[in-house]
């Protein structure tokens, strides 16, 4: 009896070596685990932009909106769920927004607009009537031209940061250094657009998800031409064969070229509305003040004549 119980003893005494043994090995491999994640991420905590007051007070009122999304995907005048998708992509998904919850953003602006022209309307302001029907029609429309202006607006930032960013990489490729490791160098250190599409490439990549595929999603969420341009090159250059440093130099000196010219464009759009502004309104107003004084100077001369004359 008494060798069976120091048997038991001994195998449990084992065991429990050997499940010390494997957590140890649990615990290696964990932090092992942790530290290729961490160099695998591109977005390091240091450069990671800080959460304004603003965004806090708009991604709390976002809430609210999730309780009208059902209504606002049957209500969908001007805003299929395809069309959404689209712009959300292409806006970068401005707070963290979902298709569901920017359906439910326009109807919650809608009835915001129709509680504020009913108060309107009850303290009787001036053209209340029309403000209550204006005000719910503006939040609905306006929800809508807001995306499509954040969507307008990254698109050209995208391309405005393509020239700095190719000069970038052509350098550091020139160097020796490999695609997916200076992207990984560099992105950190650019903001926005730029930032977060070749991100997520690489975040991709690192998946499993092939280049090919990675190339065609960054084409299919964003319409800049030049950013178009350039993974067309990308991918082309790959099929081809021909060295990634040259295709990078290649396009920022063709970047730069278009930049140049779209600065062109702007100052040449520019000068026929000073031109109009000048005519309209800064020359009406200085010869209204300069008639004024004349004016204001006659009858002034005039009093002091009169009152020598009494």
């Amino acid at each position: 009896m008494d060798g069976l119980i120091m048997m038991i003893v001994s195998l449990s005494l084992i065991f429990f070596g050997f499940s010390l043994r494997n957590f140890y090995h649990f615990l290696a491999l964990k932090e092992d685990l942790k530290i290729v994640v961490k160099n695998k991420i591109i977005v390091e905590n240091k450069f990671e932009k800080k959460v304004s007051r603003k965004e806090k007070f708009v991604s709390k009122m976002l809430k609210y909106a999730d309780d009208f999304s059902s209504m606002g995907q049957r209500i969908n005048f001007f805003s299929e769920n395809h069309e959404v998708k689209k712009l959300l992509m292409q806006a970068g998904f401005p707070y963290q927004l979902t298709i569901e919850r920017f359906q439910g953003l326009k109807i919650f602006l809608l009835i915001i607009g129709l509680i504020i022209g009913g108060f309107m309307l009850i303290l009787r302001f001036p053209y209340a009537e029309v403000l209550v029907i204006l005000l719910p029609i503006g939040g609905y429309l306006g929800t809508i031209w807001w995306l499509k202006s954040k969507a307008k607006q990254r698109q050209e930032e995208l391309s405005y940061q393509l020239p700095d960013f190719l000069d970038t990489m052509s350098v550091t490729l020139q160097a020796g250094v490999g695609l997916d490791q200076a992207l990984r160098d560099i992105v950190p250190y650019f903001g926005g657009p730029v930032k977060d599409e070749f991100g997520r490439f690489i975040q991709e990549t690192d998946v499993g998800v092939p280049r090919t595929e990675a190339y065609q999603s960054l084409l299919d969420r964003n319409e800049s031409k030049e950013f178009q341009m350039l993974i067309k090159s990308l991918v082309q250059g790959e099929k081809l064969g021909v060295p990634i440093s040259r295709t990078f130099k290649h396009q920022a000196v063709e970047m730069r070229k278009i930049k140049k010219e779209k600065i062109k464009e702007a100052a040449a759009k520019a000068s026929p509305k000073v031109t109009l502004i000048t005519t309209f309104i800064v020359m009406p107003s200085a010869l209204i003040l300069i008639g004024g004084l004349m004016i204001m100077n006659m009858f002034s001369e005039n009093r002091n004549l009169f009152s020598i004359f009494n």
